[in-house]
């Protein structure tokens, strides 16, 4: 295919300038000048080389993780090989998917004969999914700059964008050991809760008097304590909600999202400890099960099986989601329901549900807050002076908002009474609460 530049069209224009301008009216020189840039055209071309001497490859990685733009997975290469002698000044256009976010897509460049030339984008993925990527184009411009040849080819590959994992720092504060002294963060310690017996120590502030071992103190004449390593290969079994109460959005971000963010959260403490993490994705139908495992690549395995979701508009099937996961899982384990406190949905499906699980297991129910809404009801609006809202709607937003807050304690409260835990946290807590919880679980020996 054979493209005209915009010198070419710069040129043209110029010359029928000149004709205009020309005080005589010659069809000769009109022809003249027409033969010229139409000769100048085809020599272009002609010596112009073709798109196909040159080699284009693309190297990135094969996964991404949403969000994560500091490390060197978030980048794409292109790779252009020009085998001959010729130097070659080339447009390389590739058709990535505007959602991932490249920071460029096309790019000029000229390869000298018999050389190689690397240009990098940066990745910033805007969604979760599979992008298979096919098209590159190539256009090859002449000497002269007239005109360029163009041909696009199969280049194919293809990247996942995995859920985004935002909490990893503040998760993995919880997790530091030693303690480190005079950090606002809490550190949890593997060892010194629990129920197995793991030795005998002196006693130091802050440990519990039931753990004190009287009969060693009397004999040492120094508080002596036991020391309990917590218990591993105890299996954690996430339960995700992929209906339609998981796709509004809070903070801009489907709550499926923020509930993924938890669920990697709480699968990398689980790691840590040393505990089994399983997972079950469902909406009107189980979508996904990942088998309850401590394997080092647990992250990319719950990743793999999350990536692709996609919140489904009907009602989901808690009832049948519960119980297959209860006979999939038979050993006693801890159970996290990644769900919204809507009322009508925990009492008619959630609730019932739970009778499954809390017979035999640990259940924690978690959910994501919209602080905005914590907000309307804080602050009704108007000047701030504490008169009052100054317009009737931010009244009624606030009594809303008000309104809205209740029925999510009502529900809480009622899960509690059905025997469940649950977390109501705002976005960027919600890992961070849920993995507190379960190492307090796991220290007090109720798992």
């Amino acid at each position: 295919m054979l493209i005209p530049t915009t010198r070419a069209a710069a040129v043209s224009a110029a010359a029928a300038g000149a004709l205009l301008a020309w005080p005589g009216r010659s069809w000769w020189a009109f022809a003249v000048v027409n033969a010229v840039l139409v000769g100048a055209v085809v020599v272009d071309a002609v010596l112009a080389s073709s798109p196909a001497v040159l080699h284009v490859e693309r190297e990135l990685a094969e996964t991404v993780r949403l969000g994560d733009t500091t490390t060197g997975s978030a980048e794409v290469a292109w790779l252009i090989d020009n085998p001959t002698d010729r130097t070659v000044r080339a447009t390389i256009s590739d058709a990535l998917w505007p959602s991932l976010g490249a920071t460029r897509r096309t790019f000029r460049t000229v390869v000298e004969g018999g050389t190689r030339r690397r240009i990098t984008a940066r990745l910033h993925p805007q969604r979760r999914g599979r992008f298979p990527l096919e098209r590159v184009t190539v256009r090859v411009t002449g000497p002269l700059g007239l005109v360029a040849r163009q041909a696009s080819r199969s280049v194919p590959g293809a990247i996942k964008v995995m859920p985004a994992y935002t909490s990893r720092d503040a998760v993995r504060r919880r997790l530091r050991i030693p303690r480190v002294p005079d950090v606002g963060v809490r550190a949890v310690r593997v060892s010194g809760g629990g129920t197995e017996f793991d030795q005998l120590r002196d006693y130091r502030e802050g440990d519990e008097f039931r753990r004190i071992d009287w009969a060693s103190t009397a004999r040492l004449q120094r508080p002596i304590v036991k020391q309990f390593r917590t218990e591993r290969n105890q299996t954690v079994v996430m339960l995700l909600d992929n209906g339609r109460v998981m796709a509004g959005t809070v903070n801009g971000v489907p709550r499926v999202e923020h509930a993924m963010d938890a669920a990697l959260g709480l699968a990398d403490a689980a790691a840590f400890v040393g505990d089994r993490i399983g997972m079950v994705a469902f909406d009107r139908q189980v979508r996904a099960i990942v088998p309850a495992t401590n394997a080092r690549n647990h992250l990319g395995r719950l990743s793999e099986a999350m990536y692709l979701l996609e919140p489904d508009l009907g009602e989901s099937a808690y009832l049948a989601a519960f119980s297959a996961a209860a006979a999939r899982f038979r050993r006693r384990s801890l159970y996290v329901v990644f769900t919204d406190l809507t009322e009508a949905t925990v009492e008619q499906t959630v609730r019932p549900a739970l009778a499954v699980l809390v017979r035999r297991h640990v259940v924690v129910v978690a959910s994501v807050r919209d602080p905005v809404i914590a907000a309307w009801a804080r602050q009704p609006g108007g000047t701030g002076d504490g008169a009052g809202p100054e317009w009737a709607s931010d009244a009624y937003r606030q009594a809303a908002a008000v309104a809205a807050i209740d029925a999510r304690e009502r529900v809480a409260a009622r899960l509690r009474s059905a025997g469940a835990l649950v977390i109501d946290a705002e976005p960027g807590h919600l890992a961070v609460r849920l993995v507190d919880t379960y190492l307090e679980l796991k220290a007090s020996g109720r798992l």
